[in-house]
This record gives structure tokens, C-alpha cells and sequence, in this order.
């Protein structure tokens, strides 16, 4: 121990290592720029498909069905729903147009009505425009008919719908951020944090380490791989999390990206500090390995531990995410999730991330202790109640 403080910069090396030997792994950066491709292309295709018009055509037979398509289209004016109309001889060759999917409603009329016909679902935009179109026409008719007007008619029944947060965000956008959160922290904690544990196997098996700990204290070799794998989990991050909000702008979500983009910051912090702690554990995965089919067993409590975080950051809502927002590793996805939907207020992410980085410092502390003594020992895999009982 009393070498350590001349050698307290040697983490610097490994961790340059680490980095440089990420940057030369071509799988990374293919995987890298692959997974920047399918977010920009992601949200491009969401853009593309919000702004498309869709159009429906309705095979239709009888009179009066031509002005029902063109006030249901007026009605739908910038719903992006567009109607065609299909006339067909009789309601029979309406029928069948639709069975033959070469319409996707048709219309006729009824003794009460009129009658719409799907084949085998009905089509919800059909179901509202047309239907709406043929009230408003039966009302201007019967209106008529009563000797009053539709002003008259319709007197009192004008709904308002005020917005009382009106920089409050959607709640689809919302959460599908919650839901890259929760996919990125995933990725990232097992892609990096797998790396880490190989890597110690490898230095294991190969009985790297003992010419390593003959010249490098254990302690700075741990804090080596941790920091430089943090380093890049980190750039890979805050690339990705550029490219999410370039893509949002470009889709017309500008308006939203201030909160997003903070919800997206505060998820890069969260992930760097609990990364630190996550990082340790895997490391004592690869520590208690001696063979590579003993690090499946090793490293399933991390995994499994990581996979509940990402059901976690998906599915819970309610006070549920609020309680696990404030859980240390739950907290990367859980709280930023909140940020994004605005259910979190200002103070929340601090209290949050100061529990966190005690909970990181302590299982840091005790996975080094781990790490260290399960490092040197070679006859077996261990548990970690026996490599707490080696001694230093």
C-alpha cells in the first residue's frame, strides 16, 4: 500500500488504454453509427408518417352519398385524412368492392340513414368524418324543414377546450423519450459494462493481472477500467442523445426540445454517476470468473439487475415511477422519464442524484474490496461471500 501514492496517476494509463482500444474495435464504431442511423431514420419515418395524408376510399351507391364525402372532407380539412369517393352501380357492387379490399369503406343509404360497410374492421376515421358529415347534413335539412337556421339550431352547444400548462409537453412524446432513456441506459450498461467484464477475465486467464499487480496497484487498474469505459459510454451517449434531438427539430418537435433536451441531460449525469457503480459490479463479475463459461453465472445478478431497470423505466407510471425515481440505478431512467413528462419538479432530480451518488460510492467501495481479492485467486469461481473471506 505504501507504493500507491507514487503510482495514484496510473489509472490515467489504463484508462487511455481502455479508450484507445474502444476506438480501434470496428464492431463499436460500426454499431455506433448504425444505431445514430436507425434514430435519425426512426424519427424521420415518424415524421413522415404524422404528416402523410391518408386516404380513404369509400365505395358508394345512391343518392346524396357524393356530398356527404365532400363535407366529411371538409370537416377533416387539415386532420390529414383525405376521402375519395368510389361510385359503384348498386349496394351489392359496394359490397363487393369492399370484400375485394378495392375500397377501404363504402356508403349507402338506409331507411334510417345511411349504412356504412367495412369488411372485416371498422375504419375509425370513416366511422367519424362520414358519420359527423351525414348529421350535419340531416340537421341543415331538418332545420329546414322546421323553418330555422343551423345557428339557431346549434345555439349553446360551441365547446371551448382551454390549456391550463400550455408548455406542457405530449404525453406520447413524452413516452416514447422514457422509453429511449430506458433502451439507451440498457444498451450502453450491458455493451460497456460486458467489455469490462471480459476484459478482466481475459487479464485473469492469461495471468496478465499478476504481471499487472507487480506493477500497478489493483485498485488504480479498477479505477482505470471504470473511468475510461464511463468516458465512452458517456461520448456514445451524448451522441446519441444529439442525434434524438436534431431528428426532433427536423420533424417539426422544436418546440418540445428544450424539455426534452433537459430530461435527455439530466439522463446523461444520472447515467455517468450510477455507470460508475455499475461498471464496479461488472468488474467483480469478471473477477469471480476463472473460465468464460463461469461469467454467464457471475454476471447474471448485474444482468437481470439492468433488465429490471429497463421494465421499470417502460412500464411504471403513476407513484410507482415517482418511488423509483428516487431508487438508486432506477433513478437514470426513472427520473429523467418524469422530467420529460413534467411530473417532476425542480429540486427532485438533486435530491435524486445526491442519493445515488452515496448508493454509486458505496458499492463501488465494496466492489473494489471484491474485485481485489477475487482477482488474484485462480483455483475456481467464487462466490462473493469467499472472496470477502480472502484476505488481502
Amino acid at each position: 500500500m505504501s507504493s500507491e501514492p507514487a503510482t495514484g496517476g496510473l489509472w490515467r494509463i489504463v484508462a487511455q488504454r481502455e479508450i484507445v482500444v474502444k476506438l480501434r474495435d470496428r464492431n463499436f464504431l460500426v454499431s455506433t453509427v448504425i444505431t445514430i442511423v436507425v434514430i435519425v431514420a426512426t424519427l424521420a419515418i415518424s415524421g413522415f408518417m404524422s404528416n402523410r395524408t391518408e386516404q380513404v376510399e369509400v365505395a358508394t351507391s345512391g343518392a346524396g352519398t357524393g356530398q356527404v364525402i365532400e363535407v366529411a372532407n371538409t370537416l377533416a380539412a387539415g386532420k390529414k385524412v383525405e376521402f375519395t369517393a368510389r361510385p359503384e352501380a348498386d349496394t351489392a357492387a359496394v359490397e363487393r368492392a369492399v370484400l375485394d379490399d378495392q375500397a377501404d369503406a363504402g356508403l349507402v343509404p338506409a331507411d334510417s340513414g345511411w349504412r356504412l360497410i367495412g369488411r372485416a374492421a371498422e375504419n375509425d376515421d370513416a366511422k367519424t368524418y362520414l358519420t359527423a358529415a351525414a348529421q350535419q347534413i340531416a340537421l341543415q335539412r331538418n332545420a329546414a324543414a322546421a323553418g330555422t337556421s343551423m345557428d339557431q339550431l346549434t345555439s349553446g352547444a360551441t365547446v371551448g377546450y382551454d390549456l391550463l400548462d400550455s408548455t406542457g409537453i405530449d404525453p406520447g412524446l413524452a413516452k416514447i423519450a422514457s422509453f429511449i432513456f430506458a433502451f439507451l441506459f440498457y444498451m450502453a450498461s450491458t455493451m460497456f459494462g460486458m467489455t469490462i467484464a471480459q476484459s478482466v477475465l481475459e487479464e485473469k486467464q492469461n495471468r496478465i493481472v499478476e504481471i499487472l499487480a507487480s506493477a500497478i496497484p489493483l485498485r488504480q487498474l479498477l479505477i482505470g477500467k471504470v473511468v475510461g469505459n464511463a468516458i465512452m459510454a458517456f461520448a456514445q451517449l451524448a451522441l446519441f442523445v444529439t442525434a434524438g434531438l436534431i431528428g426532433l427539430s427536423a420533424i417539426g418537435k422544436g418546440d418540445q426540445i428544450t424539455q426534452i433536451g433537459s430530461a435527455a441531460g439530466w439522463f446523461i449525469v444520472f447515467f455517468l454517476v450510477g455507470f460508475l457503480a455499475l461498471a464496479s459490479l461488472w468488474a467483480v463479475a469478471g473477477a469471480l470468473s476463472t473460465r468464460a463459461e463461469d461469467l454467464q453465472s457471475t454476471a447474471m445478478p448485474v444482468s437481470m439487475f439492468i433488465m429490471l431497470v429497463l421494465f421499470a423505466g417502460i412500464f411504471l407510471s403513476g407513484t410507482a415511477l415517482t418511488v423509483a425515481s428516487y431508487i438508486p440505478i432506477v433513478s437514470i431512467v426513472g427520473m429523467p422519464g418524469r422530467l420529460a413528462a413534467g411530473t417532476a419538479a425542480w429540486w427532485e432530480p438533486f435530491v435524486a442524484l445526491a442519493l445515488m451518488s452515496v448508493a454509486s460510492y458505496a458499492i463501488v467501495l465494496v466492489a473494489e474490496k471484491i474485485y481485489r481479492r477475487g482477482l488474484m485467486q485462480t483455483q475456481g469461481r467464487l462466490t462473493i461471500r469467499q472472496a470477502l473471506e480472502v484476505e488481502d
